[in-house]
C-alpha cells in the first residue's frame, strides 16, 4: 500500500512538474506587449517601399490612399475601422490592387510597419 502511495505522489509530483513547464514554456513562447509592438524606427524603413503608393505626411492621395493619421481615423477607406487587426488583415492579404505582403514582408517587418503607422 505504501508503494501505491508513492506511486501516485510520483505522478503527482511529475504532473505538477509538467504543469509548471508548460505554464513556463507557455510564458516564454508568448510575445510579451512591447515585443509585439513592433519598432517604429525599423518601421519607417519597412515604410518606403509603401510610399510609392502612400503619402504618410499629408493627406493627399497618392495610387492608395494618404496615411496620415490613419490610426485616429473613424473608419479606412474599405469601410472598416483602423484597428490593428484590421490594418494587419490588409497588409497580410492586400486588396483594390495593393499586393498582399504577408509573403513578402517578414512577422517582424509587418509589427515595425504598424508601430510605424500608428505614430502618423
Amino acid at each position: 500500500m505504501a508503494i501505491v502511495k508513492l506511486e501516485s505522489m510520483k505522478k503527482t509530483v511529475v504532473l505538477s512538474f509538467g504543469a509548471a513547464s508548460l505554464l513556463t514554456l507557455s510564458l516564454i513562447s508568448t510575445p510579451t506587449a512591447a515585443a509585439q509592438a513592433g519598432k517604429a524606427d525599423k518601421g519607417k524603413e519597412v515604410f518606403e517601399q509603401c510610399s510609392v503608393c502612400h503619402n504618410a505626411d499629408s493627406d493627399e492621395k497618392k495610387m492608395g490612399p494618404a496615411l496620415k493619421g490613419l490610426f485616429k481615423k473613424e473608419k479606412m477607406q474599405n469601410g472598416k475601422a483602423p484597428s490593428e487587426a484590421n490594418v494587419r488583415a490588409l497588409i497580410n492579404n492586400g486588396g483594390n490592387g495593393m499586393p498582399a505582403y504577408e509573403e513578402l514582408l517578414s512577422k517582424e517587418e509587418r509589427d515595425d510597419l504598424i508601430a510605424y503607422l500608428k505614430t502618423l
